[in-house]
């Protein structure tokens, strides 16, 4: 058997706020809902399941492999929020798109501290 990632659960402060804000800044479908979970279908089958957590969420890391066309429409999404920056995952180098690997890639912070990343070349590339 091929095992394969189906879906991980994304804590956050509003689901709902959560889930449909990356999708807009991914420039996704809108967010589904199953059960007490926001669901974001990603192209490879994969889902985030946003859920609330009744807590401070603990930021993770997410990292989403786009085309280079797709890289600059979700980074102009990015600065059309408002939202700040970074080339890397340390946010040290402010407003700068890394070139790692001969692709490029940027990190943001979402509202319950997770940390973004988009990339054109995967790592090892």
């Amino acid at each position: 058997m091929s095992i394969q990632l189906n879906h991980t659960i994304v804590h956050v402060s509003d689901k709902d706020r959560a889930a449909e804000d990356l999708a807009a800044i991914l420039g996704l479908a809108p967010p589904g809902t199953y059960g007490p979970f926001r669901v974001l279908e990603l192209a490879n089958g994969v889902s985030l399941d946003f859920a609330d957590d009744h807590g401070d969420p603990d930021g993770q890391h997410y990292a989403f492999l786009v085309e280079e066309t797709e890289f600059d429409a979700i980074r102009q999404r990015i600065v059309d929020r408002g939202l700040d920056f970074w080339a890397d995952p340390f946010h040290r180098r402010p407003g700068v798109v890394n070139t790692n690997d001969g692709g490029r890639g940027l990190y943001w912070s979402d509202a319950d501290g997770h940390n973004l990343e988009i990339l054109t070349v995967p790592y090892g590339g």
